[in-house]
Parts: C-alpha cells; structure tokens; sequence
C-alpha cells in the first residue's frame, strides 16, 4: 500500500492515540539513582559542576534515602569519598569504609531498596588510578604501570566487604581483564552465590567522566587511564568486553557513558540476552543541566527523550542523576 490509502499520521491524530501505539515506555522501575557519601558530619554539599547534586555525609544521608523511596525508585548505587587514601586503597574494602557504613545504615531503614555498591579502587588511591600502579623503566624513563593481575585481588577484597556489609549488587567499575571471574569466585567462596554482578561491562576512555571526577575526587594523579578503559572509537571491542564478562559469571552488562554509545547498546541487546544498563553518565547531565539554566532547552522535554532514546537503543535498566526528576515527572503524566 501507498499514499493516499496509507495515511501513516493516522496513528499520531491525539494523544490517545499515540499512546496506544507507543513502542517504548519509561517506568519509574528503570531508574537507579547515584549516591556520593562522604566522610565527615552535617555535610550536604552541592557538586558544583553537577547541579542538584550532592555529597552526604551519613548523618545526612537518610534524608536523600527518604526521598528516594517516597518517589518509588527502586535502586540506588553507591560512590564513596573517603577519609583517607593510600597506594592499595584500603578504605575501599575496610569494614567500616564509607560505603560499608552506608550500606548497612540504607539497609536497616530500607531492606526492599536494592543497593548497589560501585567496585573500583580510583577513588581510594592516592595515584587514583583503578588498580595498584608500579613505577617501571622504558626507553630510559620511569612510568607507573598499572598491573591487572595484582589489582583483582583487592578488588575481590572489596566486593566481598561489600557484601558482607549488604549490598544487593555487586558493580565493579574498574576494567581490569579477568574482574568478573576473579569477584564471582571470590563471592562464591565468601557464601554470596545469589549476589548478582552488574559488569561495567563497556566502559570507555571517556571525556564525558569529568564532573564525577570532581564528585568522587578519583582524577588519577599521572598519566590517563587508557590502558584498561576502551577506545572510544571501538564498537566490535565492545563485543569481546562483554562477551568475556558473560563467560566469566556477569549477571548485567553495562555500557558507560550513554549518549555517544547507543549503537554499542543496541548491539549488546541483540547479542546478548543478559539484561543491559546504560550510565547516562555526569558530563551528560552537566550539560543539559548548563543548558537549561541558560534557556537554550526545555531541561524536562530534553531528558525525558533522552531517557526514553536510551531505552529505545536496548537499555533495560538506567543509572541517572536525573532519576528523581525523571520520577517526579512520570508521576505529574498520570
């Protein structure tokens, strides 16, 4: 059939309508909310390159919960700015690190809420790089090198404190080769076989990480971290990342940033059948937040598309700092 018998605007003539036929809908039940919590007392802090925003100490940290909850987001994942670092970033898997604390203190208020513990050690070394760094010698000049091998073991070590402290999922964060299988077995000795992985399966070298840096004070001190983050050119790579991560034991496959990276979403949807995360990530939202505070968008129309863009590519599951608006408007269209 042709124009005229095929009128393809008959389908789009009133909102009824489009709502029918709609192919793509975004739930409040998609929607994971990130969380910064610092050490310290009394603190709320405003991210000054994240809008709305903010580091929370833990005696500060129920009210963000609290508000979490009521807006019915089932989800929220964790990041911490500890008190100290050193060249293992030992906070990271200490009992009472931040995220342990905070884990245990979101948990006894809120068992249903799924808490997700980010495992990466960046934020916890002094160097800031995500696993331990040697100094070598190449071509007459000493570097740091960061060595996969000798990283997974502390990596194991936190995700298995973090689990003991109550995290529902367990997201390592740190492209280190072999990360999946290294904490799957390292979880399955500790006893927590039903703690699902949700792999940064396709993380790339991105430049569009630059406010969370400033958020989680995890900017590496030397050098980039290109060696283990992929090449943002890189689709087919992509394939291989995930795939290993799905041999080794990955329960969700995630792909980091968003916006540039719909074509590799897609394509983790189509082969694979684990379920796909997409990070709409902090330089993502710092823009459209800069954008609206100068009149140039519509911040509500804008992030919404782009919400329901990301579940169009193949996301089944969104991390957002723009979960709790996205709620509060989901909630204003019933």
């Amino acid at each position: 059939m042709e124009f005229p018998t095929t009128r393809l605007r008959r389908l789009r003539n009133s909102a009824g309508m489009r709502n029918m036929v709609r192919e793509t809908i975004l739930t409040v039940h998609d929607l994971i909310m990130p969380i910064f919590v610092t050490a310290g007392t009394d603190m709320k802090e405003e991210i000054a390159s994240m809008p709305g925003v903010y580091h929370f100490s833990l005696d500060r940290l129920d009210a963000e919960v609290d508000e979490i909850v009521a807006l019915g987001i089932p989800a929220v994942v964790l990041f911490g700015v500890p008190a100290t670092k050193d060249a293992v970033g030992s906070s990271a898997f200490d009992e009472n690190g931040i995220v342990q604390q905070a884990t245990r203190q979101i948990k006894a208020k809120y068992p249903d809420l799924l808490v997700i513990a980010d495992t990466c050690l960046c934020q916890y070394t002094d160097h800031g790089h995500c696993g331990m760094v040697h100094v070598r010698e190449a071509n007459g000049q000493q570097a740091g090198v960061v060595d996969n091998d000798e990283s997974l073991q502390y990596l194991v070590q936190t995700a298995v404190s973090q689990a003991k402290a109550g995290a529902d999922i367990i997201a390592p964060s740190n492209m280190m080769d072999g990360f999946v299988q290294a904490i799957r077995a390292g979880l399955d000795e500790a006893g927590f076989t039903d703690i699902p992985i949700m792999s940064y399966s396709v993380k790339y070298a991105s430049a569009f990480y630059g406010p969370f840096r400033d958020a989680a004070n995890s900017t590496p001190q030397f050098g980039d971290r290109k060696t283990y983050q992929m090449d943002p050119a890189n689709a087919r790579e992509a394939l291989r990342e995930a795939e290993a991560d799905v041999i080794e034991g990955a329960d969700m496959l995630m792909v980091k940033p968003a916006m540039a990276y719909m074509d590799v979403i897609r394509v983790l949807k189509d082969q694979f059948d684990l379920p796909v995360v997409a990070y709409n990530v902090s330089g993502e939202y710092s823009m459209i937040k800069a954008a609206s505070k100068l009149g140039w968008i519509d911040e509500k129309a804008v992030t919404m598309e782009l919400l329901v863009g990301l579940k169009r590519a193949g996301a089944d599951i969104l991390i957002t700092y723009f979960a709790k608006d996205a709620a509060r408007w989901l909630s204003d269209n019933h």
